[in-house]
């Protein structure tokens, strides 16, 4: 095997695995300056996890290289324990230590904004959800779609971009779908007939037409931009409630190998295909850590809600148990997917 193939294998594999650290940085680099900014002590500042490569320590905070390029932390002051000093995170009110743990979720989802601007902002075209054409013998467009069709919504969800196409195609279950379409100024509901197709075990209904582009402009790339990212972030959302409802199983969901899987998988194809990965990712990062789950940003902000609201403090060893056991739930299922994401890749 020649080096140059070596390479073409592991190149990928190294760009996924720096993009995930990167993610992780940015998030953790969400509460390091918001935490400088309101004046909160940082103990440490760690890019990876793991025995450390290198440290050096400025302004009373390290900033440490680690091996593992798999985490990440910002470990500031009386954020986990007591402490007496005037600057720890527990001694800060209510509004500065909320702006402190949203902060790292805003900046993954800030990220998540520019990769999907300059994804529109490189197209030769910016997507309508208008039907611009059929392939031949389409059983769509023998079953009602026609060309000029707007689509409004799929299978009952809202269409808005064309995001959410490829997102409702994904979800629907079954080859007749109804279709709420514009047509000549009016909206018209439609029951279409799809082509299905099997895709790792699954079946899925074919995509049988292809959506008109139109040229860009600064406004459309703006308005399309904004529009795709609050497609992506829908979803983050999708996934939970198919997961909650059983359309997925916790077997379908992935951790790091199998994201690592992905984005090396996309990096192969193309740049456009990697950076939509990445976006999704980074909203998905941004988005999840402010669910209300024990051991997630989300949880803090709940309990900090709460604490503005009643002016009462949840005891410290409480929310530490609440954290614990969370984290413990987490890192299993964590371990889970990942078991699970190492036996599809053998």
């Amino acid at each position: 095997m020649s080096i140059t193939s070596v390479w073409n294998s592991v190149y990928p594999v190294l760009i996924a695995i720096l993009f995930f650290e990167f993610i992780i940085v940015i998030h953790e680099g969400g509460h390091f300056i918001a935490a400088r900014l309101m004046k909160i002590k940082v103990n440490e500042f760690s890019i990876g996890m793991g025995p450390k490569i290198f440290q050096f320590k400025r302004n009373e905070t390290k900033y440490t290289l680690r091996l593992i390029l798999f985490g990440g932390y910002c470990a500031m002051e009386g954020e986990d324990s007591e402490s007496e000093d005037e600057n720890a995170f527990s001694k800060k009110k209510v509004l500065p230590r909320i702006f402190v743990v949203v902060s790292g979720a805003l900046m993954n989802l800030l990220l998540g904004f520019i990769i999907v601007l300059i994804i529109t902002a490189s197209s030769s075209l910016v997507g309508t959800t208008e039907i611009a054409m059929f392939e031949d013998n389409a059983v769509s467009q023998n079953s009602g779609l026609q060309k000029g069709d707007v689509i409004k919504s799929f299978d009952g969800m809202r269409i808005y971009t064309t995001n959410d196409v490829s997102t409702a195609f994904s979800r629907t279950v079954g080859n007749e779908v109804d279709v709420v379409v514009l047509r000549n100024g009016k909206e018209k509901k439609i029951n279409v007939r799809f082509d299905t197709e099997e895709f790792e075990g699954r079946q899925y209904i074919k995509m049988d037409f292809w959506l008109r582009g139109v040229d860009k402009t600064f406004s459309n790339v703006i308005i399309q931009s904004c529009k795709e990212f609050v497609s992506y972030g829908r979803m983050v959302f999708l996934s939970v409630h198919d997961l909650l409802v059983g359309r997925f199983g916790v077997s379908d969901m992935s951790g790091p190998v199998g994201t690592v899987s992905v984005v090396s998988d996309a990096v192969k194809t193309s740049m456009k295909s990697s950076l939509r990965i990445m976006a999704l990712l980074t909203i998905n990062v941004g988005l999840f850590n402010l669910f209300p789950v024990p051991a997630l940003d989300g949880w803090r902000l709940f309990v900090l809600l709460g604490e503005g609201i009643t002016k009462k403090k949840l005891p410290t060893k409480l929310e530490y148990m609440i954290n614990a056991v969370g984290l413990v739930l987490l890192l299993g299922l964590m371990c889970f997917v990942t078991f699970s994401d190492i036996t599809k890749l053998l």
